[in-house]
């Protein structure tokens, strides 16, 4: 275990205590400080789930990584709608949860499609993997962010009350499907080809000593993420309107920092040529942020009276519309070479650049 991954959590909280005590985070020094100890919390916590999950096996190794990966992403949504300066923001979630598919369907992919296709000509996954999960990408993205936009109960871009419960459910519960499909009924669509039976190529499991101490790890760092994310959000909000940033950048902020750890060991086991583990990472990772992070959203929103805006506009629809289409294609047919990937990387700088220029 990295000794940066066992600093993290103590400073984390330290920061936090001194942070809600104190003036630490009031100077643009003390910010900054903060708002590194943030990223490095978010690496840890993200780290330290990966060792207990490692360690229980799965199922509940899926789940642990993606419950962990929930609550950061949920805390820094609230975080921010709460702390918004004049009145709650109701398009943060809309505009995370859609950076957080773009990211991964165009940037994540791309990188990984690239990076293997540069070094390895050619590199092959299991579409019986793939294709299901991208299946119920399209279905969850469809429900949470196309929907709203056309239903005519509420106000264009929003759900009632009971409309959200719904997608709610159906979220969590499509997630949980494909949750067990992954990890116990066919477990083996998501394991390479040539390495379907050898239980022997991962790395041996974490003692129980080892994983007991990820596990306080990881709720130090939980606590440090979410209390760093309610002090900071003010800030954030602030620097972000006095440069004249446009909202959603906010949201690809928060979806950058989330993803980012499985991104890097993404793109690390693409250019190892393990494309499954990459597809795999990034395809559960996109689930779990939706088919988790919408039911938590709405239970707040209904909770605590949170005007909640998830239809997209007619720009991201197109740009959606655009991601699935070129996946669709790019990911059909078990093969991949850098070609694909530098589809996908085009389709990923347009989604930033016309956010930062809409």
């Amino acid at each position: 275990m990295q000794k940066s991954h066992l600093v993290a959590p103590p400073v984390a909280l330290a920061t936090l205590i001194a942070g809600a005590t104190s003036a630490l985070l009031e100077s643009v020094w003390g910010l900054s400080f903060g708002a590194i100890v943030l990223i490095l919390a978010v690496f840890s916590a993200v780290h330290h789930a990966e060792v207990v999950a490692h360690r229980v096996g799965e199922p509940l190794g899926t789940l642990v990584l993606a419950l962990a990966v929930t609550v950061i992403e949920v805390a820094l949504i609230l975080s921010m709608m709460l702390n918004a300066s004049d009145e709650p923001a109701p398009e943060l979630a809309r505009d995370t949860l859609f950076a957080a598919i773009m990211i991964i369907g165009n940037g994540v992919t791309g990188l990984c499609l690239f990076a293997g296709g540069i070094r390895h000509r050619e590199q092959s996954f299991r579409v019986e993997s793939v294709g299901p999960a991208l299946a119920a990408l399209m279905a969850l993205s469809t429900l949470t962010l196309v929907l709203p936009t056309f239903t005519t109960s509420s106000p264009v871009g929003t759900y009632t009350s009971s409309q959200l419960v719904f997608v709610a459910i159906s979220s969590m519960g499509l997630w949980c499907v494909f949750t067990f499909f992954q990890t116990i009924r066919h477990r083996d669509y998501f394991l390479p080809e040539d390495d379907i039976t050898n239980e022997q190529a991962h790395a041996a499991p974490p003692t129980r000593a080892q994983a007991s101490l990820s596990m306080l790890a990881l709720l130090v760092c939980l606590i440090g993420v979410v209390g760093l994310a309610k002090l900071l959000s003010p800030s954030i909000e602030d620097g972000l309107a006095k440069a004249g940033a446009p909202p959603a950048v906010l949201g690809i902020a928060i979806a950058l920092l989330v993803l980012l750890p499985e991104t890097i060991a993404a793109v690390r086991a693409a250019h190892a040529d393990r494309l499954q583990t990459s597809l795999n990472l990034a395809l559960g990772s996109a689930l779990a942020s939706i088919g988790l992070t919408v039911p938590a959203v709405a239970i707040a929103a209904v909770w605590l009276h949170l005007p909640l805006t998830l239809g997209l506009n007619a720009k991201d629809l197109v740009l959606l519309a655009l991601t699935f289409g070129v996946a669709g294609i790019t990911l059909v047919h078990g093969r991949t070479s850098m070609m694909q990937g530098a589809i996908h990387l085009v389709v990923f700088l347009a989604f930033l650049f016309l956010a930062i220029v809409p």
